[in-house]
């Protein structure tokens, strides 16, 4: 297989002034992306400044790559507007867009506020929309794009006291799953990347031994991949101390009640036939939910569709 290679590409990596954020942007870049630092370079809750793109920048030119930094806040439109409008006027193109930068307020929900819910979600999920939004355009016009999300387990599979954290990351995969319909003529190919990692957000959760496995360089490794020219679409990407896989979403193939039949008694009767994964499917759009729905009512009402 040919080396996957970014000569001439140019790549925002938000959130990337430390951890996963940092990898990503120093990987893309030892493979020849220019790249736009960006971090806001507050703590893990979201909160403060600092240098920590400008200092990630320094690194890859240092190393002999082509870097900018930028604090531009990911929530705020005109800063995401304004690091967009560097890239251009830096290189003339954006192909690559990673929305890793991300805050942590965690709670159970019944000692959590409202106010940490919002700012998790706004940060997760609509930094996300902001900087995708400022991107997509440009990625259209030039016919080319490929946008990383990042999404976790704790979205995809729940975990203890993140319901702000998992409600956000759950989301941007149904953000990636429109998107990738939205941009398919266009070439912008959307993916989701789930890492775990020894970052500051996992520190005091796991012991030191496991921690030495999980460096963060291992999860860059699949982030080079799902935004490469030949890279995938559509696809949830695990990965974690070397290890890879993929989250899919399936729905089973159901029953059908007809209407004399149809009461809650009937549903919870039904209901392991309802969980049956025997016939279970991978849809691409939504509407294919409605089509298999309606053809199974069809049939039993002798009903021709279309």
């Amino acid at each position: 297989m040919s080396e996957i290679r970014y000569d001439g590409r140019v790549a925002i990596v938000t959130g990337a002034g430390l951890g996963l954020g940092r990898c990503h942007a120093m990987a893309l870049a030892a493979r020849g992306a220019r790249v736009v630092v960006n971090d806001l370079g507050g703590s893990v809750d979201g909160t403060g400044t600092g240098s920590a793109a400008e200092d990630v920048a320094n690194e890859i030119r240092a190393a002999g790559g082509e870097a900018i930094s930028h604090t531009a806040n990911v929530t705020r439109a005109d800063e995401v507007a304004d690091m967009v409008k560097q890239a251009m006027d830096s290189w003339g193109r954006v192909d690559v867009l990673v929305n890793n930068a991300g805050i942590l307020r965690d709670k159970s929900f019944a000692k959590m506020d409202i106010a940490d819910f919002q700012a998790v979600v706004d940060v997760h999920l609509m930094g996300s929309v902001v900087c995708t939004k400022a991107v997509w355009d440009i990625m259209r016009e030039q016919n080319y794009g490929r946008i990383a999300m990042t999404s976790s387990s704790s979205g995809l599979y729940g975990n203890f006291g993140q319901s702000n954290y998992g409600a956000a990351k759950m989301a941007v995969v149904g953000f990636m799953n429109t998107l990738h319909l939205e941009g398919q003529k266009y070439d912008i190919r959307v993916n989701c990347l789930a890492p775990t990692a020894a970052t500051r957000m996992t520190e005091g959760l796991l012991p030191p031994a496991a921690l030495d496995l999980m460096k963060p360089e291992t999860v860059s490794t699949g982030l080079v991949y799902l935004v490469s020219e030949d890279g995938p679409s559509r696809t949830i990407l695990c990965a974690g101390a070397g290890g890879f896989a993929a989250t899919k979403i399936y729905e089973t193939d159901g029953i059908y009640l007809p209407p004399e039949e149809l009461t809650p008694e009937n549903v919870a009767a039904q209901f392991d036939a309802i969980k049956d994964p025997a016939a279970q499917k991978e849809f691409q759009a939504g509407g294919e939910q409605t089509i298999k729905f309606l053809t199974k009512a069809a049939a039993h009402h002798g009903v021709k569709l279309g």
